[in-house]
């Protein structure tokens, strides 16, 4: 559990100012989930995981997250309501049904389902290099999806007059809080339908949306601006939602690897 005390003072400022790229959640926010997910794996694919995680970009020494663009978000509130019923399970019924609108709110669903399904095929070549690459994208993708802000049209808190939410819940709160970061997923499990599992995390992440609207706001309350006391209330307020998201992404992603690894037949890798 992050309490407040567990987010030093002096991280907050140092974070307040620090530049960061354009993504769903930070490089801290990635590491910890790329890393926990292997440890949710079972021991046929889980010795492979942790033999080459270092060669995984994200756990990599020089580890170099690129910047992420829109289409790694899927803004699906502006399409339909929660809970979603009348969406479209389909790019294409998606494009065919809202046109242009389709067009606006990202691809992180589709980009998850092309992903899998091109692991998949790493797995079944035991392309040892390609496995590695593509793990690490999905294990992004799958977390970005984890990710609350990520499937609203509020974003950026730009409807609730809480502009630069995306930034100080996503990246520089999660940074701020790494070391105190201890996320605890279920073990990973085998996915029966996986291009439709992404439609289950999506409703997962978003029903958090308005409580981390209103947490934040509460946490901003009564503050000229966001400084190391908002942050301090901020950690107050959201830690267990950060961990509690951040835990499920890490399950998510690891039984994503292991339903790919599965369906390629499960081969012996090295």
């Amino acid at each position: 559990m992050i309490n407040r005390g567990a987010v030093p003072l002096t991280l907050m400022v140092l974070f307040l100012t620090a530049p960061h790229p354009a993504v769903a959640w930070g490089p801290a926010a990635h590491r910890a989930v790329t890393a926990k997910a292997i440890d949710t794996l079972p021991g046929g694919i889980k010795d492979f995981y942790k033999a080459h995680r270092l060669e995984l970009p994200t756990l990599a020494l020089d580890a170099d997250i690129p910047e992420e663009g829109l289409d790694r978000r899927f803004a699906v509130d502006r399409l339909v309501p929660f809970p979603f019923i009348e969406l479209p399970r389909s790019e294409s019924g998606l494009k065919e049904r809202f046109g242009d609108a389709a067009l606006q709110v990202g691809r992180l669903p589709w980009l998850i389902q092309e992903s899998y399904a091109r692991l998949v095929e790493a797995f079944r070549a035991k392309d040892k290099a390609k496995i590695i690459e593509e793990s690490d994208l999905l294990a992004g993708l799958v977390a970005d999806l984890d990710n609350p802000l990520a499937v609203t049209d509020n974003a950026d808190g730009q409807k609730s007059n809480q502009h630069g939410l995306w930034m100080r819940f996503s990246v520089r709160f999660p940074e701020a809080a790494e070391k105190a970061l201890k996320l605890s997923p279920d073990a990973a499990r085998f996915l029966d339908e996986p291009k439709e599992y992404v439609f289950s995390i999506m409703k997962g992440s978003y029903v958090w949306v308005d409580n981390i609207l209103y947490q934040e706001e509460i946490a901003h309350r009564g503050k000229g601006g966001y400084t190391e006391a908002y942050y301090e209330a901020l950690a107050t307020r959201v830690s267990e939602v950060l961990r509690w998201r951040l835990s499920q992404a890490a399950e998510d992603v690891g039984s994503y690897w292991y339903t790919a690894w599965t369906a390629a037949g499960r081969p012996d890798l090295k």
